[in-house]
């Protein structure tokens, strides 16, 4: 790093041209050597004066204004001697990558403190380097929860029957898991139901969230996860409970085995229960995150028959399935495959 004072001095040029007048005084010239700013290649910046337009002949054939012009010459040669004291003060530190720094005190006395002629890039390149420290670390998080959560999914479903593993091959686990892990399911829904319905919707509802915020443009662990465990929340608490009793009450609202059942269902689903369903979502989303009520109203009105109405793009069709084919105690399994388009939807 060198440093580097640039003087420069141009011989001076007048202006204004004198005029000799017989008996009178000699003019007098004043001399303004003012320092200036001169940006060079690659952002340097150096002090350097200058005498261009620095000559200004003062005539007078009158005494008092001669006398001015002394006294007008002893403050320009008083700037002359502050100035150069300026430069001595203020020496540009100019570095090989041309970035430049000066002395607050000469900053100052150039007027240029306040007005942002010079700044050093210190501040800004720390907050830069906290704010990249902080999506790093948000990174690894996301990372560390994503990688826990699928560690243990895995090690569930193939630990499912890891006591008759004894002499399997590889081949035989991964034929017999997937029936195994079934007959589990099957078994928690007979313990507890509620709770295995609860389980599932939040994981979807979880997962939905994180897929529809990569389809939003976020990176793959970018993702904003106090937002995915808001709806992970809502549907570990809200969504697999309500589901499990309001089957059990569409059964026996329609308690026939006629061909209109299903159509009926169907329709009841998509009406009602869609209604009622979309409105809790959104509200117990605005609760999680403090919104006032005025706030999440206006959005569920905004939104109730937009997210209605898209619904019946996809739903009556899934529904044929649901209500025809899939037993009672499994249509909360089959839905919760089809939320996971629904809930990315609903997301976004």
């Amino acid at each position: 790093m060198a440093t580097s004072l640039h003087s420069v001095t141009s011989p001076p040029r007048r202006f204004l041209p004198s005029l000799a007048r017989s008996g009178t005084s000699k003019s007098k010239s004043l001399h303004l050597h003012l320092p200036l700013l001169r940006r060079r290649g690659g952002g340097v910046v150096a002090l350097v004066t200058t005498d261009d337009a620095d000559v200004i002949p003062v005539q007078s054939i009158d005494s008092t204004d001669q006398q001015d012009g002394g006294v007008l010459s002893a403050m320009v040669a008083h700037m002359e001697e502050q100035m150069d004291e300026v430069q001595l003060q203020g020496a540009i530190i100019i570095n090989e990558g041309g970035s430049t720094s000066t002395s607050a005190s000469a900053a100052q006395q150039l007027g240029l403190a306040g007005g942002g002629g010079l700044s050093t890039s210190g501040s800004g390149s720390s907050i830069e380097g906290g704010e990249e420290m902080g999506k790093m670390a948000d990174r690894a998080i996301n990372a560390a929860i994503v990688l826990a959560a699928g560690t243990f999914a895995v090690t569930k479903l193939l630990t499912i029957d890891h006591d008759y593993w004894h002499g399997w091959t590889i081949f035989e686990i991964v034929k017999y898991a997937p029936l195994h892990n079934w007959t589990a399911y099957e078994e928690a829904l007979k313990t507890n139901p509620v709770l295995a319905k609860m389980m599932i919707s939040g994981i979807v509802y979880s997962i939905g969230d994180w897929i529809a915020q990569c389809y939003e443009g976020k990176p793959l662990f970018d993702f904003d996860r106090t937002r995915m465990f808001r709806s992970g929340i809502v549907g570990f608490t809200l969504h697999g409970s309500l589901s499990h009793y309001y089957y059990h009450f569409c059964e026996a609202l329609f308690p026939y085995d006629d061909w209109w059942v299903v159509p009926a269902k169907v329709a009841f689903d998509q009406t009602a229960w869609s209604a009622l369903w979309n409105s809790i979502y959104y509200l117990a989303l605005g609760l999680l995150r403090f919104e006032s009520p005025v706030t999440t109203f206006s959005e569920l009105r905004a939104t109730f028959w937009p997210m209605l109405t898209a619904g019946w793009k996809l739903w009556p069709f899934a529904h044929l399935i649901t209500y025809g084919v899939i037993p009672l105690e499994q249509r909360l399994l089959w839905v919760d495959c089809v939320e996971l388009i629904w809930v990315t939807i609903l997301s976004t």
